[in-house]
């Protein structure tokens, strides 16, 4: 079976989708990266490879905070942002989409479509008040099942209402409004609808969100996130079938689409093989840039961090001439400098 892959690396998740040359998805895994992006994508791949052990990779592409860095691993052919990857995989759901809610594990966006193209959007910033490790750490305090989390909230009578602008505020007043003796089911309402406030008066603020509406990433999994977001709104929202894993469908799709007649995919046996990221400061000039290079084995495939680009064009062989040229100027000036300063105290 000839397969095309969509890989989505996220800070919470790891996510890959295979689709078949008529675009049917045969194969999907949700997988934790747990900080550890390389071994999460390798794990993706042997996963795979155990479900479909016949299967032969013609495209792939890889999309999520994490993209080039898999994009190197993978051996990928294109590299897309997070908005253009789940604005086509909601197209490819609904074709007359106008509104996409994306809330993922660390991060939250808004994607406006207008006649299949994107017109508008926005990513929350520095809070992650609302996204799934949130969620996950608020049933986690609670005692309870994240997977319970929207049944509580669906059988609330009496929701309570909660501060959720900001994450340490919200789980404060969670824990006041649990000492006033409020249930746990009135409790996880408000702040699902705390949550819902919070992502429509930052995230979604000055947008317009028309009719259909779709409801993407992990987070959508939660009914009562979803139940409070149609009472905010007023409208239907549509929850697709592989919501948790729309970053990787749309990567794929994008894939599928190029005329690839020598795919960059490095094979299934990347999943046994060596990864290493290491970094250095170069001494080129003052900007002092941290640099970060990936190494396959015994070889640098991919740097990353320069300001002027130089380490990200040069070889490994000329990398290595490079910096030991910086080191050696660098040492120099040092000595000249510690010349500088003693002749200036004799004198």
């Amino acid at each position: 079976m000839r397969v095309v892959l969509g890989l989505d690396v996220g800070s919470v998740s790891t996510n890959l989708v295979a689709m078949d040359e008529s675009r049917n998805v045969v194969h999907s895994s949700y997988l934790l990266t747990a900080g550890r992006p390389v071994e999460a994508v390798q794990e993706a791949v042997a996963d795979l490879r155990r479900t479909l052990p016949s299967c032969s990779v013609v495209a792939s592409g890889t999309t999520g905070s994490g993209r080039e860095l898999a994009a190197e691993v993978l051996g990928a052919d294109v590299v897309k942002n997070e908005i253009t990857s789940h604005a086509v995989a909601a197209l490819s759901v609904c074709p007359d989409v106008r509104c996409v809610l994306e809330i993922g594990g660390q991060d939250s966006k808004i994607i406006v479509v207008e006649n299949g193209v994107v017109t508008d959007f926005a990513m929350n910033t520095v809070c992650a008040a609302g996204t799934g490790s949130f969620l996950d750490r608020q049933a986690q305090r609670l005692g309870i099942d994240i997977k319970d989390l929207g049944s509580l909230a669906l059988a609330s009578r009496n929701p309570v209402r909660i501060a959720g602008r900001c994450a340490v505020f919200a789980e404060s007043d969670m824990i006041h409004k649990q000492q006033m003796g409020c249930s746990v089911e009135d409790i996880v309402k408000g702040l699902c609808e705390a949550l819902v406030r919070n992502y429509l008066n930052n995230v979604a603020k000055g947008k317009a969100i028309t009719q259909p509406v779709l409801f993407q990433g992990g987070v959508a999994a939660n009914t009562g996130m979803r139940k409070a977001f149609e009472e905010a709104l007023g409208c239907p929202v549509i929850v697709p079938e592989r919501h948790r894993v729309m970053g990787a469908f749309g990567a794929a799709i994008i894939a599928s689409r190029l005329q690839i007649k020598s795919c960059r995919f490095r094979g299934f046996g990347l999943s046994q093989t060596r990864f290493e990221s290491r970094g250095f400061e170069c001494d080129g000039c003052s900007n002092a840039c941290e640099v970060v290079e990936l190494v396959m084995g015994e070889s640098v495939i991919a740097r990353w961090g320069g300001r002027c680009g130089r380490w990200e064009r040069l070889g490994a062989a000329g990398a290595e001439r490079l910096r030991r040229q910086f080191t050696l100027e660098r040492m120099i000036e040092q000595t000249i400098e510690v010349y500088r300063a003693v002749l200036g105290e004799t004198s």
